[in-house]
């Protein structure tokens, strides 16, 4: 049960991390695409960004307590 619980909790990291690039890359291109837009659009389209990427790291970090609670709980039941 603890493996399938650790396989899962890999692979919404891999999710994670991979939606992390994704944005870090259209932050990163909107540099250039935002030359038409006016100030407020461009601030509006950087303040999502930045909140998206906030999101993802709030994820990581809930990715990594429940592998440390996982941890514990396995070492729990070994030395029962």
């Amino acid at each position: 049960m603890f493996m399938q619980v650790a396989i899962g909790a890999i692979g919404i990291g891999i999710v994670l991390m991979v939606g992390y690039l994704i944005i870090a890359q259209v932050r990163a291109s909107l540099g250039s695409a935002t030359t038409n837009l006016g100030v407020n659009e461009t601030a509006n389209l950087t303040s999502a960004m930045r909140s998206t990427q906030n999101t993802i790291f709030a994820g990581f970090a809930l990715v990594a307590v429940g592998i440390i609670v996982l941890a514990a709980f396995g070492l729990i039941n070994i030395f029962q």
